[in-house]
């Protein structure tokens, strides 16, 4: 289990947000980003007074083309009010990075920005638009997909760490769980298939690779336990699916027509018991692309 600020921030409930990745991303700077996001002022409308006295005059409605103009402008002013004014700047210096499509970034980016840029940007005001960044949705999706690490210039210089995938994972389930629009949705099943995928890629064995990924949260832990359940239970179908495949003597359409079972399904699992096989043979870890 690694120490420091890292893993503490790792170790935190499945309900907290993810903050290794913003450690990480800014990790040559002694002081972690801030955690205050940018946020607009509500303006507050004063409601008329009802005159005393005299003859009751009619209630008079506002003009109906008032109500849809406000509406018209409240999602550009949220928007406007939203973005941090350096995530405009750096967007418009590394649209690449920062702008339609989020790159994960290299650990030491703080200091990179600083140094290419030593008199566009505050130290402060960049540490929070960097917070703001990473703690992204859009961002943390990135990261749990799994891609590289980019530096300025766009290039690929850092592969993920496999527990920034794992955490990532967790954090963008949390959130979509959260969202209403999708409370009857059962995310479970897609969380664990991905975490199978993130287990395989890392190349580590299940043992080196929980020691990383743990945390205190017993929640998280379980969906963990299950996804590795499932990881298994897969193993043994796909074994127990090329000795028969070996044992019957047919070819791959004769054998997915006998059984009823879908030619390209029953290829891509008699290769996954292959890789397997062959990782046993050779003990090490089997790392087989997780089925769709």
């Amino acid at each position: 289990m690694k120490s420091g600020m890292m893993r503490g921030c790792f170790l935190r409930p499945l309900l907290q947000p993810a903050c290794g990745l913003i450690a990480t991303t800014m990790s040559a700077d002694s002081s972690s980003p801030s955690s205050a996001p940018a946020s607009a002022d509500a303006s507050a409308a004063e409601a008329g007074r009802a005159r005393r006295g005299g003859r009751r005059q009619p209630s008079r409605s506002a003009p109906a083309t008032a109500a849809p103009q406000a509406t018209a402008a409240a999602p550009a002013a949220a928007k406007n009010a939203r973005t941090h004014p350096v995530l405009e700047q750096l967007a418009g210096l590394y649209p690449h990075l920062f702008g339609a499509v989020f790159r994960p970034l290299k650990r030491g980016i703080f200091q990179d920005l600083l140094a290419a840029h030593p008199d566009a940007f505050e130290r402060e005001a960049l540490k929070v638009a960097l917070g703001i960044h990473t703690r992204s949705t859009r961002y943390l999706q990135a990261v749990a997909a799994g891609e590289q690490r980019y530096d300025l210039q766009g290039q690929p210089v850092e592969a993920m760490a496999p527990e920034h995938v794992h955490h990532a994972l967790l954090e963008v389930y949390r959130r979509r769980k959260n969202n209403k629009a999708r409370a009857t949705e059962d995310l479970l099943p897609k969380l664990r298939n991905r975490m199978i995928a993130a287990f395989e890629a890392s190349g580590l064995t299940r043992e080196a690779y929980t020691e990383l990924v743990v945390s205190r949260d017993d929640a998280a832990n379980a969906i963990l336990e299950e996804a590795f359940a499932e990881w298994s239970a897969r193993n043994a179908k796909a074994e127990a699916l090329l000795r028969a495949f070996e044992a019957s003597g047919s070819t791959l359409e004769q054998f997915a027509d006998m059984y009823g079972m879908d030619p390209r399904s029953t290829g891509q699992q008699l290769e996954r018991a292959r890789k397997l096989a062959a990782a046993a043979q050779a003990n090490v870890p089997a790392s087989p692309a997780a089925e769709a």
